[in-house]
């Protein structure tokens, strides 16, 4: 006490002091004087746990994904990067990936920086490639928004901390993890495709010969998990990167729930239990997230339309006045996959745009048993071509249906225009009559989502003066 007479107000201590009890999802905390007894400490250990795992889990979507990826793709045969696989003649739904498009071939494989060293990657003419590293970071471009600008080229991809001499003629990136992500699209399809050459340095002078696997009719999963396994995947991945390929932050929660490198992951059964608990918690979290986002920003017309875009505000690395978008990060993750600034970025006529809803015009969910028109005004701003996919609510992949391939496209030609223009695209689990070239199937009970895709995006999109309809219900047709 320092002397004075003068007694603090009340209201000061009101705010600074501990209730005798708080209530939470775990049960009460009680306090005598501030003072927590026994099942309080123990009460608030485990809210402690359960929140860190919840965290763990939106924050490391990214890894997560990449890890459930390479997975999937070494379980059909993608054992190292001397094997590129693709989808011939395009992507389907057989497999679960997350938002794949049904337009356009891919070939995808992953760098071993650790096994390989440093590894040359050659790319085709007239490509659009992209390498991230194992957080699902961007590393390069390579193609027609990389430095070879579409005629192809040798690129050298370093592993962390390489301290070796680099030889000239290559595009020269470093990784700060040893696995990368390499995606491929070739514009002239899967003849160009076979071009790619991926390689050790060492071996440049006789580098061994590339596989092309077609995994197009396989089945396989490439979506991380939802339970308890989530954590044991991040582990796998934390064991195998440096401690400095993740930022501190990040690092700290993993170690909060004792996910370190260099220590085994063996939770006690209570720790164990919670993180069972944490999982599908944040799970659901993601959901809200991807389905009904909170922040205007998420939308492409907020106020005016159910239609999103997955990169908020434009950035790649989801950032907004110095801050990390945490919100908009889980997201893109939860949905989707590829990362660089050419998804992102708003360029007329290059690149590709998107847009999705799982909403109806009444802001209801889309229903799998009711039939719905979406009208796309005259004028659709695609340069090259325009698509809608439809995909799974559950798995975030391509709507398992009758047709392999739950989409309609401009490029076949099929899709039939109205007298003004306008075009008029039909979903249901039956066609309405007269309109089946204009229809996409879905699946009575269950619920699903559409992505319109614009492949060289034009002016009007972006300036907003064209912008899709809404997904409008059929009242009285087959299913509605």
């Amino acid at each position: 006490m320092n002397g004075s007479n003068d007694a603090m107000p009340a209201d000061a201590l009101r705010s600074i002091a501990m209730p005798d009890h708080i209530g939470t999802p775990l049960g009460d905390l009680t306090f005598f004087d501030g003072l927590p007894d026994a099942a309080t400490v123990s009460s608030s250990y485990d809210l402690l746990d359960l929140i860190r795992g919840i965290d763990v889990y939106l924050n490391t979507i990214p890894g997560a994904s990449l890890v459930a990826l390479r997975a999937g793709l070494r379980s059909v045969g993608v054992k190292d990067a001397r094997t590129l696989a693709f989808t011939d003649p395009r992507a389907n739904s057989g497999s679960y990936y997350l938002t794949p498009n049904t337009e356009t071939t891919y070939g995808t494989t992953f760098l071993d920086l650790r096994a390989d060293g440093p590894t040359v990657v050659e790319n085709p003419p007239e490509s659009l490639c992209v390498v991230d590293d194992f957080w699902f970071r961007y590393v390069a471009d390579l193609g027609l928004a990389g430095p070879d600008k579409g005629a192809g080229g040798k690129y050298l991809f370093l592993p962390p901390g390489w301290e070796g001499e680099v030889p000239e003629g290559y595009f020269v990136f470093r990784s700060p993890t040893f696995t990368n992500w390499l995606v491929v699209r070739a514009l002239g399809g899967v003849p160009a495709l076979k071009n790619t050459r991926v390689y050790p340095l060492a071996q440049a002078d006789d580098p061994p010969p590339m596989t092309y696997l077609n995994i197009a009719d396989t089945r396989h999963n490439t979506v991380h998990s939802n339970d308890y396994s989530y954590y044991e995947e991040i582990d796998s991945l934390v064991q195998e990167e440096p401690v400095e390929a993740l930022d501190p932050e990040r690092a700290g929660q993993l170690a909060a729930i004792g996910i370190v490198k260099g220590k085994p992951f063996a939770p006690d059964e209570r720790l164990r239990g919670l993180l069972a608990q944490a999982a599908p918690i944040a799970a659901g979290i993601a959901r809200a997230l991807v389905y009904k986002p909170r922040d205007p920003g998420v939308y492409v017309h907020p106020g005016e339309s159910s239609w999103k875009t997955p990169f908020v505000g434009g950035s790649y690395e989801f950032l907004r006045d110095g801050a990390r978008l945490l919100d908009a990060r889980t997201l893109f993750h939860y949905f989707a996959t590829v990362i660089t600034p050419a998804m992102a970025a708003k360029t007329v006529g290059t690149g590709s745009q998107y847009a999705y809803t799982a909403e109806d015009a009444t802001g209801a969910w889309l229903d799998g048993g009711r039939t719905y028109r979406l009208r796309l005004p005259a004028g659709i701003p695609a340069k090259n071509f325009w698509a809608m996919d439809l995909y799974d609510t559950q798995t975030r992949s391509l709507l398992q249906t009758d047709n392999p391939y739950p989409a309609l496209s401009s490029l076949p030609g099929t899709v039939t225009a109205n007298d003004d223009g306008s075009t008029d695209l039909y979903f249901g689990p039956v066609a309405p009559a007269g309109q089946e070239t204009n229809w996409i199937q879905t699946v009575p009970g269950k619920a699903w989502f559409g992505m319109l895709r614009l492949y060289g995006p034009l002016e009007p999109w972006f300036d907003g003066s064209w912008r899709p309809g809404e997904f409008e219900p059929v009242e009285g047709a087959d299913g509605g």
